[in-house]
């Protein structure tokens, strides 16, 4: 009998220890503050689950995450970033296998075949330009009007976005793809590493067009009042966001919870409504409303060295030696 009451004080304790730790969710994340913070808060507000939430770029989630799983400290639940971020951790076996109720409101084709991270989020690279400085209707119809000689010294681009280029070359094809870009690099485009910053030095003013501008930075921007606006230029290039469960989650039941949280409607819409692109088909929002070709993330990770090389030769080397 003591045995027996002794093995159910063991139950007991142990079971008050999983529920305690399912009233908190550690998420590691790239989104902004402005965007993570609040959706951390809704999802505190419904479920009563704490979000422990830290903040990085997204090369710096995936350092931290890889060196804590290297090193079997397993502190994340959540981890949540750009989708060839997501595919190089998906590498390292950092995630579980994902499922969620909804699963079936995403694209299929957006999610990928191991499931380890699902697509939550969708960024667009879009041209987006200062309104007091160019007009809506000055603007070229594709990308291709913009080697115009007219537009030298007014246009930028984000230092790392040689997976826009890469998306572009394909869908043109190599010779097509390579003349127009190496015509662009002739145009010595304003580069910055940031699209954040990308953004807000067109809506500053200081440059006039921006063509590598993802349309959830350009329409944060807009909502405040600043003088920016976007198109999308044909062909749009997509890059998903992604979220997965960690392998090693400490708090399991509570990160399941977040990750259903974000892909319901619910939380879909939440972001909508912070300027973000969500990825559900059952959120209507004009900031995917129109066609796109994804960027593929293994293709990125397998060849990422290519095309740096050739990014690197055209646009940043070019302006090192201005």
């Amino acid at each position: 009998m003591k045995t027996r009451f002794l093995a159910l004080v063991v139950l007991a304790c142990a079971l008050s220890t999983s529920w305690a730790q399912d009233k908190s969710v550690v998420l590691y994340t790239s989104l902004a503050p402005t965007e993570s913070g609040p959706l951390a808060q809704a999802f505190e507000k419904k479920t009563g689950i704490k979000v422990e939430l830290w903040r990085a770029i997204s090369e710096k989630v995936v350092q931290r995450a890889v060196t804590e799983a290297r090193a079997r400290r397993f502190a994340v639940d959540v981890i949540e970033t750009n989708s060839p971020e997501m595919e190089m951790m998906a590498r390292e076996k950092l995630f579980s296998e994902l499922s969620s109720p909804h699963l079936a409101d995403l694209p299929p084709g957006a999610i990928p075949a191991h499931r380890l991270w699902i697509p939550d989020r969708l960024n667009f690279f879009v041209v987006a330009y200062n309104t007091a400085k160019v007009r809506r209707d000055e603007l070229p119809s594709s990308y291709l009007g913009f080697l115009d000689p007219k537009w030298k010294g007014r246009l930028g681009i984000e230092a790392t976005d040689s997976e826009w280029m890469a998306t572009l070359v394909k869908k043109w094809g190599t010779e097509a793809g390579m003349a127009h870009f190496r015509k662009l690099a002739e145009l010595r485009p304003d580069v910055r590493k940031g699209h954040v910053l990308l953004a807000e030095l067109v809506a500053a003013g200081e440059i006039a067009v921006g063509l590598t501008i993802y349309n959830s930075n350009a329409e944060t921007l807009k909502r405040k009042g600043a003088p920016i606006d976007w198109v999308p230029m044909e062909p749009v290039v997509a890059r998903a966001q992604g979220i997965a469960l960690a392998r090693n989650a400490p708090h399991p039941q509570a990160a399941q919870a977040f990750v259903d949280f974000v892909l319901s409607p619910e939380g879909q819409a939440l972001l909508e409504s912070m300027g973000r692109v969500p990825v559900s088909r059952k959120v209507r929002s004009h900031m995917n409303n129109f066609e796109y070709t994804m960027v593929d993330p293994a293709t990125v990770l397998d060849e990422q060295d290519k095309w740096n090389r050739i990014w690197e030769g055209l646009f940043i080397q070019g302006n090192l030696a201005r």
